[in-house]
């Protein structure tokens, strides 16, 4: 008992000490901490926002409405086999792999809170199905950062390799806890009242916007602290002397640190060097996700009982093979050649996209989505129709 009053004692000891000091900063560089809020809401208000809302909307509509039963008929023989969950479960992994994070995890929590999948299921979904955009990585980290549409379609293929592998590793997780059975009856929608699952999903959807913008702004402002304080140069300085074996200096510690921070603001920083560590690097932080994304799982937690452990290991190991993925395919595609110049038109307009163009292509890539999930779902619903029919 004695340990933990003691322990509980320096906790909160260093948590006053870290409060007093944030108020202390922001007290020093009030208008660096007012420019880096304003750099936040810009990449909420362009970005963030216009993508995700879409996503978070249909993503609760295909769980509420019980399309995702539908889907797990027809994707049982796949999602069974490969990751050891049943086929409702691949809502989650597609939402995620379109979406980006923290689309898929949502969509994993949300299956499980809705008796959807059982608890094993969810917590393996959670290791591999919370993954980055395609719009993000093509437009913002290709274009934007690399200057090449051939570099960011290689770090999107990297990225969900690595994502697929550690599917196919955490399907061992628990392996005593098989996949639950698909229900062999006639499925129903869920929800007696279209209206109301509408509503409440465009409701939840602005609910969990807001709370990862929340997220987002806040890590913008500590990020920018850290630097003007010289916490990050220090924490660079220790960390590049503990890794001196593997060559990282002072300035890679410190975008590696921003990195296991804010994904984008980490991805952001690897504007020189050499091309195969800057996109072996990017490729880690794409898996890795950061400290900000982590957070917005977490609030998506709850009190769900799902492990966070497991989530964190599943990131940990997508950074890690997303890095080898891209340090060998960086040495067998030559990524000094410029893709085709409509793949390079295309992914330049994504990365100097507005709210507006951002908000029609999240919007137009969401119906596409609901419109294949609703074609799939009316075909099981057709094919199962035949089969009662054949049995009578």
């Amino acid at each position: 008992m004695g340990r933990l009053i003691g322990k509980r004692k320096y906790r909160d000891l260093f948590l006053g000490v870290g409060l007093l000091l944030a108020a202390g900063a922001l007290v020093a560089w009030p208008r660096q901490a007012m420019a880096a809020m304003r750099d936040g809401l810009s990449l909420c208000g362009n970005v963030i926002i216009p993508s995700l809302f879409p996503f978070f909307v249909l993503s609760s509509l295909v769980v509420e409405l019980g399309m995702s039963r539908y889907l797990g008929r027809l994707l049982e023989p796949v999602m069974v086999p490969l990751f050891q969950v049943n086929g409702a479960c691949a809502s989650a992994l597609a939402l995620g792999i379109i979406g980006g994070y923290p689309v898929g995890a949502r969509t994993a929590i949300h299956l499980y809170q809705n008796g959807q999948c059982s608890r094993t299921e969810a917590e393996r979904l959670l290791a591999f199905c919370n993954n980055c955009g395609p719009a993000f990585i093509l437009g913002v980290v290709g274009a934007g950062v690399f200057g090449s549409g051939r570099a960011g379609l290689v770090l999107y293929l990297g990225h969900l390799t690595a994502s697929l592998l550690v599917g196919l590793i955490f399907r061992f997780y628990r392996s005593g806890e098989g996949p639950r059975q698909a229900g062999t009856g006639h499925v129903q929608f869920q929800t007696a009242s279209v209206t109301a699952a509408f509503t409440g999903s465009v409701l939840n959807a602005l609910q969990s916007t807001l709370n990862i913008c929340a997220f987002i702004l806040f890590f913008t402002v500590v990020i920018r602290m850290l630097s003007l304080s010289g916490v990050m140069a220090a924490l660079a300085r220790l960390l590049s002397a503990l890794l001196a074996p593997l060559g990282l200096s002072q300035t890679w510690a410190e975008r590696l640190l921003t990195g296991l921070l804010e994904v984008s603001s980490g991805v952001s920083s690897l504007t020189d060097g050499s091309l195969t560590r800057r996109m072996s690097m990017a490729a880690f932080m794409l898996g890795w996700a950061g400290v900000s994304v982590h957070c917005q799982v977490m609030a998506f937690l709850g009190d769900s009982g799902l492990s966070l452990r497991t989530y964190l290991a599943g990131k940990t190991l997508h950074g890690l093979f997303s890095a080898l993925l891209m340090g060998a395919l960086a040495r067998l595609l030559p990524m000094d050649t410029p893709a085709s110049a409509y793949l390079a038109e295309q992914t330049e307009a994504i990365a100097c996209m507005d709210f507006h163009q951002a908000l029609t292509i999240s919007a137009a890539a969401a119906w596409a989505v609901w419109l294949l999930f609703l074609l799939l779902t009316a075909w099981v619903v057709k094919r199962s129709g035949h089969r009662r029919m054949s049995a009578m």
